[in-house]
């Protein structure tokens, strides 16, 4: 997020990270000379918004250390899947004014799809501040707060499931004589138009897969929807239980 507000031109008001390993903290200073690092939670919840960038794991003794020290007029931006809003707000002994954000990587380079859900006690205007850090990382829409971990799921860890894949073709098209510039130019384009023929072609899936003849990969392509079935819908049930 800090890349893509970066990247962006987004000047920011005062930014204060913390992180309890120093060593995380020198290295993100390096980096981003603009922000101030502290080992200190609490100190850090004192801003006027607060982004809580932790695996759902670590969330409970964060917001333990925080509890009181987040300003009556402040917002904390939740990152991450599982810990409802409710959930948040009864470890913080009942502070309401939160906003829950499904991250996507992509975000670094301004493409991110970053879906969010409001609390009802939080005036327009509270929005409009959240939107405004949000928007320069890119499509940012409102939805229902349960179907967040479904986003979770197809969204913000979608490109694991395919960049190293398509690292592959690249490295396969210099195996076969191509430049890497050339490779990689190449999987970018096929890339762009394989997005852009699903959402514009006006076919179904199946005309969509229909349209190349031959597949190479076609032995294992229900071994690979069986991967993605099981293993997913298992993760999104822990992330929902």
């Amino acid at each position: 997020m800090l890349a893509g507000w970066r990247r962006a031109g987004r000047p920011l008001p005062r930014v204060v990270v913390s992180d309890s390993d120093p060593a995380v903290l020198s290295r993100l200073r390096a980096e981003f000379p603009f922000v101030a690092a502290t080992g200190d939670n609490r100190e850090a919840a004192k801003q006027g918004i607060v982004f809580l960038a932790l695996h759902p794991p670590a969330v409970a003794g964060a917001l333990a250390e925080i509890k009181g020290s987040l300003p009556a007029d402040g917002v904390l931006v939740s990152l991450a899947p599982k810990w409802t809003a409710a959930k948040i707000g009864e470890a913080l002994g009942g502070f309401d004014r939160l906003v829950r954000v499904i991250p996507n990587a992509p975000s670094v380079v301004n493409k991110g799809f970053n879906p969010m859900s409001v609390s009802t006690s939080l005036a327009a205007s509270d929005r409009v501040r959240v939107l405004a850090l949000l928007a320069p990382l890119g499509v940012c829409p409102e939805v229902p707060e349960d179907t967040l971990e479904a986003y979770a799921i197809v969204a913000a860890m979608g490109p694991t499931y395919l960049w190293y894949q398509l690292y592959q073709l690249i490295d396969l098209g210099c195996q076969f004589g191509l430049a890497r510039e050339s490779a990689a130019a190449a999987v970018a384009a096929m890339i762009d138009g394989a997005n852009a023929t699903m959402r514009e072609a006006g076919l179904t899936p199946e005309g969509v897969l229909d349209l190349i003849p031959v597949k190479p990969l076609a032995p294992i392509e229900q071994t690979v929807r069986d991967a993605y079935s099981q293993t997913l819908t298992e993760l999104y049930k822990k992330l929902k239980g």
